[in-house]
């Protein structure tokens, strides 16, 4: 059992810290993951280390990934005596991923009660090392719930939509309120699912190339398709295509999306 006689630290407002208390919410979420024999488990952002103590019950080898160095000096002291833990003082945004993968030889599975401050970002971290990972199971502010699972014409429909679906299909697990938190955050959580697809919906393209496009297309979303890709001569690739280039992006599916910028990158490597 981990050892605890330090007095837990607050809260960082400047981390997004909201700690999770509710201890039925606790084991769903650790319940939710699904973990192969031997399979190392990666944590992120275990504050107080909520989930921590069940994970590596359940883990033969667990990470933890904390920022604020008080907490993962505390979580240290709390898990000195269990030999497969490890509490990484690192920033999550910036963490070496593949070295635990590389080391571990096999995928990695990642869970976290996300901060919202970075959530969003490591998205992006985590599709570009997507062969890297077996599942990943996150608690993140609704909203970002919403638009990672959204539809074409959807309000919610957007960049992170559109990147992340192609790679993961994203699964809604539960929804949690704020009174499960200390302090309260002013938002609702959602628990999801990323699973990585075997083959990324539609064309192989470049993936730098195809969130620049995503990007363009979403940075202003009032704009028409022909506005927002006339540095890419898209319209006759929209003609060809069957694309009305004076609908919006929120309108084209993932794999519409890939046809366009397969052209693209053909024109520009011709």
């Amino acid at each position: 059992m981990p050892n605890s006689t330090q007095p837990a630290p607050h809260p960082r407002k400047r981390f997004g810290q909201h700690f999770l208390r509710d201890k039925n919410i606790i084991r769903r979420i650790v319940d939710s993951v699904i973990l192969e024999r031997g399979q190392a488990l990666v944590e992120i952002g275990p504050g107080r280390g909520a989930l921590t103590s069940l994970l590596a019950e359940k883990s033969s080898r667990l990470h933890a990934i904390e920022v604020d160095r008080d907490l993962a000096c505390a979580l240290s002291e709390q898990h000195k005596n269990s030999d497969h833990v490890t509490v990484h003082a690192a920033d999550a945004l910036k963490f070496d991923y593949r070295s635990i993968a590389q080391g571990e030889r096999q995928k990695i599975v990642i869970v976290g009660n996300l901060p919202y401050n970075i959530s969003t970002p490591l998205f992006f971290v985590f599709n570009a090392n997507i062969d890297i990972v077996a599942e990943m199971v996150f608690m993140v502010q609704r909203e970002i719930a919403s638009r990672l699972t959204a539809a074409p014409c959807d309000k919610n429909y957007g960049r992170l939509t559109v990147t992340v679906g192609r790679c993961f299909e994203v699964q809604h697990l539960f929804d949690v309120g704020p009174a499960a938190f200390s302090p309260a955050p002013k938002v609702k959580s959602t628990v999801i699912r990323f699973v990585p697809r075997t083959i990324p919906i539609g064309s192989e393209v470049s993936p730098p190339l195809f969130e620049k496009v995503v990007r363009d297309v979403f940075s202003q979303r009032r704009k028409t398709l022909r506005n927002a890709l006339k540095n890419y001569e898209a319209e006759p690739i929209l003609a060809e295509l069957g694309i009305d280039p004076m609908i919006r992006g929120e309108r084209l599916s993932i794999e519409q999306f890939t046809k366009i910028v397969a052209n693209i990158e053909a024109n520009l490597s011709n």
